[in-house]
């Protein structure tokens, strides 16, 4: 028996009580003997009686100790084998050893044992992972057997794996998740520029037959469609709905822009989609932010975001001009007034800086000069794309004066200074990015589809993507930045050649307010002689370009694709004249052209005539562009980039074709 039976508490209390009714014997019987002798037969008989109850006591105890011993050992394996959850062990070899009733029922057989662990349950860790530690490992899967779902808990000391049923939980957590909202906004994104010059019956009847198309699309799908204004909707629907939609790849911007195909100027449907947030006014502001992000790439396209994930579908046509310069002048005050404001003006392109990085930025300097404005021009070294203007402006000696390195920017750099990015709004490929993080105001000046990654919290965005080029844009402002406008030659030159190389030569990207910013850049003086020096080819880059071109090849029909050969280091400039070139020729709509660049990266240049998305393409890679002219900076060998590169082409080309 356990000593906290023999010893218990109590014993102790009453082996003092009969001491102490001896000692009252021992004095009674001092007075009297004959009353002592009674109490001393009364004690004995008392003593004999608690005895003789301990005994009986203890003997009571035993029994029923025993009884229960056998009546737990007689049922323990039925109870073990009736779990309502499945035990089950198994060899080092990982075959079954045995298991409960509960394996039995899952799998439907009478038992289970001799089988591959792996043929029942090929979603554990692999046996390699399966080894004792020491330290009692224990790891969770989850996993399907049939139609229900089972958590494994596996004790790889023991070789031991409990299963719960955990299909009503499941079924729960997937209704939770296909049922959580996600809100988005469709905008007609260019309804004014495709009904201008409709009478009111004709526009009416136009915005009716899209409403219809888009609310039809929305009943399919099971989405709440609000209509807030002639050119604006509010969706609201469930993940699972989203879903939906995005396997479809949001068909209604290739339907309503195909149903007003006959209109000068087809409408197209831009729509920003938010998921993920707990509130609805933090899904309000994510489907704001997608919808803008949708637009600053160009419209007609859909923008998803769901959590940390931002995927884009459709994008297929190029960006339609507005053609209002209203924007153009509110960006000009604003800039000068932040101009104003400030200490001095730094600005800054994207690495590897082109003529217009150069251009938009000598444009800025002027007007920083116009107000009287201390400015500089970040320039991080020379390159082959800017040497010869490098040269022409090195004999101006004050305008080269103003050309500062990352370093001296950086110096120069306080809490009033402000900070102009010219042809980039992405903070990871200027020319030095600690520029943007210390600038307490940043403005953007660009005409790239806008990306994933942009520079939070800017003060002033003029992000066009229909325009040709940042001299374009900056042109522009120097028209209504300031009443008198007085250009130098050189200054004016250099704009112009901006524009010249960004349009190749006016061929793409132009619209009319392209050819509106030329003739003024012409009327201050720009030398078109002098553009078509600083734009000159070398005879050797001319005939490594022919070299490059003879390995061309065409796939999918109309895409040129050339790889340089092994080994051979390219700069990335030649890299993109030469896919300009391969879409001169006859057949072709895009051109890919793979290399390696002297840093060790391998560079891909893409470009298109605009039936193709390139910049979708260079997107999946972890590039970005524009909608005909992109590229992307990969890291190994020529081989594994050209194996990644007509992987998503294949891909695109399954999903909803290359071509529109």
């Amino acid at each position: 028996m356990p000593n906290i039976l023999q010893k218990r508490w109590y014993g102790y209390q009453t082996v003092w009580m009969f001491m102490l009714q001896l000692l009252l014997v021992i004095f009674v019987s001092y007075f009297n003997w004959i009353l002592g002798l009674v109490c001393l037969c009364l004690v004995c008989v008392l003593t004999y009686s608690m005895l003789r109850a301990e005994r009986q006591f203890r003997k009571e105890l035993i029994r029923y100790v025993t009884d229960l011993n056998y009546r737990i050992k007689r049922v323990e394996g039925e109870a073990v084998s009736k779990l309502p959850f499945g035990l089950m062990l198994y060899s080092e070899e990982r075959t079954i050893e045995w298991h409960n009733h509960f394996v039995a029922g899952m799998y439907g057989k009478d038992s289970v044992v001799g089988l591959p662990l792996s043929e029942l349950l090929p979603q554990l860790p692999a046996p390699s992972r399966d080894k004792k530690d020491g330290g009692g490992a224990r790891t969770t899967v989850e996993t399907m057997v049939g139609d229900r779902h089972y958590e494994l808990a596996i004790d790889t000391n023991e070789r031991l794996i409990y299963i719960h049923d955990m299909t009503e939980l499941a079924v729960l957590r997937s209704r939770y998740e296909d049922e959580r909202a996600a809100l988005g906004i469709i905008l007609l994104d260019n309804l004014d520029e495709a009904t201008q010059g409709m009478d009111d019956q004709q526009r009416t009847a136009l915005i009716a037959r899209v409403a219809t198309a888009i609310t039809e699309w929305a009943k399919q799908y099971r989405v709440y469609l609000r209509r807030l204004s002639s050119e604006r909707y509010l969706m609201i629907l469930n993940q699972k709905s989203l879903d939906e939609l995005e396997q479809s790849r949001f068909v209604i911007l290739d339907e309503v822009r195909e149903m007003t195909a006959d209109l000068k100027v087809p409408i197209t449907l831009s729509i920003g989609l938010a998921f993920g947030a707990e509130r609805f006014s933090e899904l309000g502001e994510l489907a704001q932010s997608s919808l803008d992000m949708a637009l600053g790439r160009g419209g007609d396209q859909a923008a998803v975001k769901a959590g940390q994930r931002l995927s884009f579908y459709g994008g297929k046509s190029g960006a339609i001009e507005k053609r209002t310069r209203v924007r153009a002048r509110v960006i000009a005050h604003a800039l000068r007034d932040l101009m104003q404001e400030s200490d001095r003006v730094i600005i800054m392109g994207h690495r590897v800086p082109d003529l217009d990085v150069i251009g938009a930025s000598i444009g800025v300097l002027k007007a920083a000069d116009m107000y009287k404005v201390e400015a500089h021009i970040v320039l991080d070294g020379p390159n082959p794309a800017i040497e010869r203007l490098m040269e022409r402006i090195g004999k101006e000696e004050a305008l080269l004066r103003r050309f500062i390195t990352p370093e001296q920017a950086l110096n120069l750099m306080t809490e009033h200074t402000l900070l102009v990015l010219v042809d980039t709004h992405k903070a990871s490929i200027t020319m030095e990015p600690r520029l943007v993080e210390e600038a307490s105001r940043v403005v953007i000046v660009d005409h790239h589809r806008r990306g994933e990654e942009f520079v939070a919290d800017a003060v002033l965005v003029y992000l066009e993507p229909y325009a040709s080029s940042a001299c374009e844009l900056v042109t522009e402002l120097l028209q209504y930045i300031h009443e008198k406008v007085e250009l130098s030659p050189l200054e004016a030159t250099t704009l112009l050649a901006g524009i010249t190389v960004d349009t190749k030569h006016f061929a793409l990207h132009t619209g009319s307010r392209t050819f509106e910013a030329a003739a003024f850049l012409r009327r201050n003086g720009a030398d078109t002689v002098m553009v078509q020096r600083l734009l000159k080819e070398d005879l050797q880059e001319y005939i490594a370009k022919a070299d490059i071109i003879k390995h061309a090849r065409m796939i999918h029909g109309h895409i040129a694709l050339a790889v340089t050969e092994t080994n051979r280091k390219i700069p990335q400039l030649l890299i993109a004249q030469v896919a300009d070139t391969l879409l001169n020729m006859t057949g072709v709509l895009a051109s890919f052209v793979i290399s390696e660049r002297p840093d060790g990266l391998i560079g891909i240049s893409a470009r298109s005539l605009g039936s193709m998305n390139v910049q979708v393409v260079m997107e999946r890679l972890g590039g970005g562009g524009h909608l005909t002219n992109a590229a992307v900076q990969l890291e190994g060998t020529q081989t594994e980039a050209e194996k990644r590169l007509l992987a998503v082409l294949d891909e695109i080309e399954k999903e909803e074709g290359l071509f529109e």
